[in-house]
């Protein structure tokens, strides 16, 4: 990776960083590394929060959740200025996060000094990654991930993606399934899965995964229930081939095999 320039530079840097699920101990120390050399920190609130604590004369930016191209937006022009910029996002930042949001702003930028930010992109541990190695390994195989928000696509691709990775029998990984403006669309989906997948599908629900209330829960699709799940949950439903392993204290293992 190449040095950040200093603060006062012509040109600074942005660093879009994943924070992981939530716990400093699964954060990367090149994460870590960034946000100690940052002059400015990006991000929303709660992430914020995870992010800390910061040092003294560091420039703290909170915005909103739904704010993300003009958080990008003004981490872009910040960097610009010569600061050293750091945005935050939880989970990895390239999945369903600011990464993404950072480039489209980059593509459409009209200021030259804009491109000419040092960017860099560090990955974190996944939502789905950190709830599968709770569970075990659900993610053994093949998988998908897909976000059941529809404020950036329409509703009826989410349900003709459902539809596609049903019928590939895939593992899905289910981001923002359920949240108070959409309390009805997670059950739509079940419907939509239920057609083609059993009723004893392996299901595995994680919330809050590394942070005060963790919870995590193996159940099956027949037996899962909307109000079981909100936006802190990452909802694991497994392909016909995944498993369970009843463990002798009572809990289970979830597995994915890697054959066919």
């Amino acid at each position: 990776m190449s040095e950040v320039p200093p603060q006062g530079s012509d040109t600074g840097s942005l660093t879009v960083v994943g924070l992981g699920p939530g716990s400093q101990a699964q954060r990367t120390p090149e994460v870590s590394a960034a946000l100690a050399a940052a002059t400015d920190v990006l991000g929303y609130q709660t992430y914020l929060d995870l992010a800390g604590p910061f040092r003294p004369g560091q420039r703290v930016h909170a915005s909103d959740n739904r704010e993300e191209l003009d958080r990008a937006r003004h981490a872009l022009s910040l960097a610009a200025a010569g600061a050293r910029v750091v945005l935050v996002s939880s989970g990895d930042p390239g999945v369903f996060a600011m990464a993404a949001a950072v480039l489209e702003a980059l593509e459409h930028a009209e200021d030259p000094a804009w491109h000419r930010v040092a960017l860099h992109i560090l990955p974190g541990v996944s939502a789905a990654q950190a709830a599968a190695a709770l569970a075990g390994a659900p993610l053994g195989h093949d998988f998908c991930a897909l976000s059941l928000s529809d404020n950036l696509k329409p509703w009826a691709e989410i349900e003709r993606r459902l539809t596609l990775v049903c019928e590939a029998d895939l593992v899905l990984a289910l981001y923002n399934p359920r949240s108070k403006a959409r309390p009805d669309q997670f059950a739509r989906a079940l419907a939509v899965i239920r057609e083609q997948r059993t009723a004893d599908t392996v299901v595995v629900l994680g919330r809050n995964i590394a942070r005060s209330g963790e919870q995590l829960e193996v159940t099956t699709l027949g037996k899962l229930d909307p109000e079981q799940v909100d936006m802190r949950t990452v909802v694991i439903i497994g392909s016909s081939r995944t498993r369970r392993i009843e463990r002798p204290d009572g809990g289970c293992w979830v597995y994915t095999p890697r054959y066919y």
